[in-house]
């Protein structure tokens, strides 16, 4: 149905079938996990109802220069974002709006944008499309705003969402959408993905992507395993086997880091959790199979219930990430709270 989209053939082909028909809706919102292909398959919707397929896939986030481009951003001033709201727009009647700053937010001064450019009719061919990617990352503002623009939009335009959690976006928005679900691919299309697109250390990245395309392309498997050899040792300082300062090392090197994020650290330390769990279990392939024995051994040390309260308290840290919050002493918090409930079990 679309060129060179993997898996998730009910979702292509209910768009498809939206295009052959000629029945649009205007607002669409693609939802499912991070890297599954939602704005992949929102480009290729695009590209058949626009034609230009070369000029929107331009648009596409995890190419290097747009991900330089938005880094770059990350380092200005809040005011100076704010005079220059980002966008994409490589194509005349394609424009992607996607998550802006440190913050990794949809901003008021990008719907404000999108609802003046909306004003404006295609400048070939009967549609112009728009792109929120990541809709679940707006804030108040920006989400009141962009639901002005969908209770009346003009009649040429069609407006693309995606989100990882649609129940992230205000009722009112979503009332407004038509909902096409992507789900993780299955092991098979994993491996046909990773054939097409010619992966390195395939097995590697299709066990740690879990499913999800997009993952298992943009993967820095050197970082990951800086960023895991960190977690690792919050794992055992936490779970009591070893001491704090075993922590305090890395902890002191994340603190030099300053340009580190927390959450994609916290994104490793959820897959060493559930691996974990997989181990003390029984159950489930591990995504990280190489740590088989050293999960082994720490299984032995942890309760069902400490395993449960660190996912817990890591999905407390991931609702506080939007806030800015300082990233070592929130995993040092961690630690400290996790070391004692070890202790209690």
């Amino acid at each position: 149905m679309f060129d060179n989209f993997v898996g998730n053939r009910e979702a292509a082909g209910t768009l498809g079938r939206m295009i052959e028909a000629g029945r649009i809706p205007q607002t669409i919102l693609l939802d499912g996990p991070e890297g599954v292909g939602k704005a992949t398959l929102a480009r290729r919707f695009a590209a058949r109802l626009l034609g230009g397929a070369e000029r929107i896939e331009q648009d596409d986030q995890s190419l290097s220069h747009n991900m330089s481009f938005v880094e770059e951003r990350e380092k200005l001033p809040s005011d100076k974002r704010a005079d220059d709201p980002l966008l994409f727009a490589t194509h005349p009647d394609f424009v992607t709006f996607p998550p802006d700053g440190p913050l990794r937010q949809i901003s008021i001064q990008q719907m404000r944008l999108l609802k003046q450019r909306a004003q404006y009719g295609p400048l070939s061919g009967n549609w112009r499309v728009f792109l929120l990617d990541g809709i679940d990352r707006a804030n108040e503002q920006a989400a009141n705003s962009l639901l002005k623009t969908l209770e009346e939009p003009p009649g040429y335009l069609i407006l693309l969402l995606t989100a990882e959690n649609p129940y992230d976006l205000l009722p009112t928005i979503r009332s407004r959408a038509v909902p096409v679900r992507l789900a993780p691919l299955s092991a098979e299309e994993m491996k046909e993905f990773a054939r097409l697109r010619g992966l390195d250390n395939a097995a590697r990245r299709i066990a740690l992507a879990a499913g999800r395309p997009g993952v298992a392309l943009s993967l820095d498997l050197e970082e990951y395993d800086k960023r895991r050899q960190a977690m690792c040792a919050l794992i055992e300082v936490a779970a009591g086997v070893e001491q704090f300062p075993v922590w305090a090392g890395y902890a002191e090197k994340l603190a030099q880091a300053r340009s580190e994020k927390l959450e994609p650290y916290l994104k490793v330390l959820y897959l060493l959790l559930e691996d974990l769990l997989h181990t003390r279990e029984r159950a489930g392939d591990l995504r990280n199979p190489d740590l088989g024995q050293w999960m082994e051994r720490l299984s032995g040390s942890v309760s069902f219930q400490w395993i449960r309260q660190a996912v817990r308290q890591t999905d407390e840290l991931v609702q506080l990430l939007r806030r800015n919050i300082h990233k070592n002493i929130a995993l040092d918090a961690l630690v400290i709270r996790l070391r004692d409930l070890a202790r209690v079990a």
